[in-house]
């Protein structure tokens, strides 16, 4: 069973380019997120033509989060993260899957940082580790699939001084990540991937993606019942050089 996460950064003005590789990569849930569009401009019709079923949250003009699933329907399960009912930004969904819940998140960025834009990413992560312990309880399989906005480590984020005023890589970014992975989470990519840099994302400023100046920026944290069936995981670098691309790459696991 493959699982990926890809920030698709406007699902209708990328649409060519998802079927592209959808059709070639084959995977069997995807979890996109900054689809860029109201629920009725969802290309539903487009992707089950593609052979994949989904559920989505959208938002007029930015966020956005869905899920698709390969000759199946997700089974919805929440369009929200729990915790703040004044919050109204489509930034989270959560379906089941072929018996996996898999979710699609997207953490605020948090800049310009000090001030509310960071305080809401703070906030907001603090309700997905409420969410993540409760889901922990459970004991069943969990995929926490999605763009987190933090690159977790200097390692992960090209050599540089010119992203240190970023709320992607500040301290506080990086300690609510590993706390959160600290309950228990497998970071695939590093856990099969420790000494290789795998980035997701190239700003489309300065150059970033022919001088490979990127960041890990999207994740997929397993629980530790589905921790086991991990055999694979990577990322499909070569989609952020297509014409069109979105500023992020596909990342993905192969569970057994």
């Amino acid at each position: 069973m493959k699982i990926a996460t890809f920030n698709i950064n406007n699902i209708n003005r990328r649409l060519p380019n998802l079927l592209r590789w959808l059709k070639s990569a084959k995977p069997d849930v995807v979890s996109l997120q900054e689809l860029k569009a109201s629920d009725a401009e969802f290309p539903a019709a487009a992707l089950e033509k593609a052979g994949y079923g989904a559920v989505w949250q959208g938002q007029k003009t930015w966020n956005g989060v869905a899920i698709l699933a390969r000759k199946a329907e997700p089974v919805l399960i929440r369009t929200a993260l729990p915790g703040d009912r004044d919050d109204h930004e489509a930034r989270y969904i959560e379906a089941a899957v072929r018996g996996i819940v898999v979710t699609s998140l997207y953490l605020p960025n948090g800049n310009p940082q000090p001030g509310p834009k960071f305080d809401y990413k703070l906030a907001w992560f603090k309700r997905l580790h409420a969410h993540a312990k409760s889901l922990l309880k459970q004991d069943v399989p969990v995929v926490l699939a999605g763009d987190y906005n933090v690159a977790p480590t200097p390692f992960d984020i090209y050599p540089t001084r010119s992203w240190d005023k970023d709320a992607l890589i500040q301290p506080k970014s990086r300690a609510v990540f590993e706390a959160l992975v600290d309950q228990g989470w497998c970071d695939a990519i590093r856990t099969l991937h420790p000494d290789d840099q795998m980035f997701t994302f190239w700003d489309y400023k300065r150059n970033r993606w022919p001088r490979d100046a990127g960041l890990r920026l999207d994740h997929l944290l397993l629980s530790p019942v589905l921790a086991p069936r991990l055999v694979k995981a990577g990322v499909d670098r070569d989609i952020r050089g297509e014409e069109g691309a979105s500023d992020h790459a596909p990342a993905w696991v192969v569970l057994k």
